[in-house]
């Protein structure tokens, strides 16, 4: 597999360095610098770009892949609203196009686990607290994160008069949707706690609370390169097929 790798951070190194364990090569690098390299002629010959960027940038990144006919896998988060046209055009274009939040399997797990749970609560206990919190390194440029806003929409499609979600983060000016104490957020809103420290690649917890007892859920990721493998993994899986992906595409076929 000749794989472009798009953003050269500390992710899209470890992807690099994944590739080239699996037998790949990573045959096209684009950065900052070089930018503009990602067009027709230097995609040419590409079977699959990685593209793990910035929520600024992502959108006409996975736009060019997909105009040039080149399939496309992107975990960047934080721009997700505009997903849905790239969706189409994905399916307009007869192109290849794989977008997850998250690569790790755990969390994928996660997911699975929080949508059942949810339906479950949902019948039994509607009117119980959730809470949810998200913990990553400080040179995270989004809050909250992707994969926190997926367990808060999995929380609403499960519990009845949940109409929303906020985000509890003391000391972001950069986070999305925000409210400066949990108690602004109402009863019908899911409260995202948003914390930046360290070089934590990842920790997230939603928890289901009602006066007599707490269940909650949580994962951590310990390095960066479950990530990576799940994403180059998932690069595999797209390779040489046609339409729209996800994780539960890629488990469904494990």
């Amino acid at each position: 597999m000749k794989a472009a790798i798009i953003g050269y951070g500390k992710m899209g190194r470890e992807i690099e360095r994944i590739l080239a364990e699996r037998g790949h090569e990573a045959a096209l690098v684009i950065d900052t610098d070089n930018a503009a390299d990602l067009d027709a002629r230097h995609l040419s010959g590409i079977d699959v770009a990685l593209e793990f960027t910035t929520p600024a940038t992502a959108y006409a990144n996975i736009r060019t892949c997909l105009e040039n006919g080149t399939a496309v896998l992107s975990g960047t988060t934080g721009w997700t609203e505009r997903l849905a046209e790239l969706k189409q055009l994905c399916r307009e274009r007869n192109g290849a196009f794989f977008y997850a939040s998250n690569y790790s399997l755990g969390v994928n797990l996660l997911f699975r686990l929080n949508r059942e749970l949810a339906a479950l609560v949902g019948r039994l206990d509607p009117a119980c607290e959730v809470r949810i919190r998200e913990v990553h390194h400080t040179q995270k440029m989004d809050a909250p994160s992707g994969t926190a806003i997926t367990l808060a929409e999995e929380v609403i499609a499960g519990l009845p008069g949940r109409r929303g979600w906020v985000n509890y983060a003391p000391g972001l000016s950069h986070a999305t949707n925000r409210v400066e104490t949990p108690e602004e957020a109402g009863a019908d809103r899911i409260v995202i706690e948003s914390v930046r420290e360290g070089a934590v690649p990842g920790i997230h917890s939603v928890s289901y609370e009602s006066a007599d007892e707490l269940l909650e859920l949580r994962h951590t990721i310990k390095n960066r390169r479950t990530l990576a493998l799940g994403a180059v993994v998932a690069a595999e899986f797209l390779c040489g097929k046609r339409g729209v992906y996800g994780m539960d595409d890629l488990l469904a076929n494990s």
